[in-house]
C-alpha cells in the first residue's frame, strides 16, 4: 500500500483508538472533526454487536466524540449485510442483543425457533442456556451456524466476561460445526464497510490497536494500516507476529493535520 498522502478513504476501530473505558482519546475529537470538515469518506468500525449505530453514536457523544450514526459499522451490520446476500428475506434464530436483531430485521429477516435458515450467536450479557440448547439443536438440524464476532472475552469493571467466541466454541463443541465469523479478523467486516462509503482499498486506510484483528485483516483486504500504542499493542506485542503495519503511531493525535483546515463560518 502507498503512502499515507495518498489515503482518501478512512477506517477506524473505536475501542483503544478513539476511546478507552468511555473517555475520548488525545486527538480522536480533532481527527473525526478534521474527516467531517473535509468531507472524507470513513466509517468507525467495532466488533461489538450489542448496540445498534444509533446507542453507539448517543455514547461516543457522552465521551465527547460526534460521530453520526451512518458512520458506524458494528460486526451486527456487517453479519446482516452478509446473511442478506446469502438468504433474502430469510429466517434465523438469534442468540443477542438490540445490535444484531435490530440490524437483522432492518435487512428483512425473520426471527423464529422453527426451522431458521441461520442460527446467529451475537454478543450479549445475558447468555441462556435454554438459548444456547435450542441452537445446538437448530444447527443439528441443518441451520447455518453464524457468529457476528470471534472475540473470546470481553471487559468489565471486575475482570473478563465470556463473550461471543467462547459461547461459540460451547455450540462447536455440542454440535461439531464451525460457525462462520463475520467481524474482524475477517476482511469480511472491512469489504462489507469500503462498500459501504464506496471506497476502494487502494485509497483507503485502516486505524487499529490490534495486531491480531485490525491490522492482520487490513493488511488481506489491502489496506494503508496504521498501529496506534493506545490500545492493546505495544512494540513487544508487533514483536511477535510475521507481518507488519505500514505505520506505527504513538496515537491518533498524530493523525491530525497541524494546519487547521479551513472551514466556512
Amino acid at each position: 500500500m502507498g503512502r499515507r498522502d495518498e489515503v482518501e478513504c478512512w477506517l477506524t476501530d473505536m475501542d483503544g483508538v478513539l476511546v478507552h473505558e468511555n473517555h475520548a482519546l488525545p486527538g480522536a475529537a480533532e481527527l473525526l472533526q478534521q474527516w467531517e470538515d473535509a468531507g472524507t469518506p470513513y466509517l468507525v468500525l467495532t466488533n461489538n454487536s450489542i448496540f445498534t449505530a444509533r446507542d453507539l453514536s448517543a455514547r461516543l457523544r457522552a465521551s465527547g466524540l460526534n460521530v453520526p450514526e451512518d458512520r458506524l459499522w458494528t460486526s451486527a451490520l456487517a453479519t446482516a449485510d452478509f446473511l442478506k446476500q446469502q438468504v433474502p428475506g430469510g429466517s434465523a434464530f438469534v442468540i443477542g442483543e438490540a445490535g444484531i436483531l435490530t440490524a437483522l430485521h432492518e435487512a428483512g429477516f425473520v426471527m423464529t425457533e422453527t426451522d431458521p435458515d441461520f442460527v446467529v450467536v451475537g454478543e450479549t450479557r445475558n447468555y441462556s442456556f435454554d438459548a444456547i440448547t435450542k441452537a445446538i439443536r437448530l444447527i443439528g438440524r441443518g441451520a447455518r451456524f453464524i457468529v457476528t464476532n470471534p472475540d473470546a472475552t470481553g471487559p468489565s469493571a471486575d475482570g473478563p466476561l465470556p463473550a461471543t467466541g467462547a459461547i461459540a466454541a460451547l455450540i462447536t463443541k455440542a454440535t461439531g460445526k464451525e460457525p462462520y465469523v463475520v467481524g474482524k479478523p475477517n476482511p469480511m467486516m472491512f469489504r462489507s464497510a469500503l462498500n459501504k462509503i464506496g471506497a476502494h482499498s487502494e485509497n483507503t486506510a485502516m486505524i487499529g490497536d490490534r495486531m491480531d484483528t485490525d491490522i492482520v485483516a487490513g493488511i488481506e483486504a489491502g489496506l494503508h494500516t496504521v498501529l496506534v500504542l493506545t490500545g492493546i499493542s505495544d512494540q513487544a506485542e508487533i514483536e511477535k507476529y510475521p507481518f507488519r503495519p505500514d505505520e506505527v503511531v504513538e496515537g491518533v493525535f498524530e493523525l491530525v493535520a497541524s494546519e487547521p483546515v479551513e472551514t466556512e463560518l
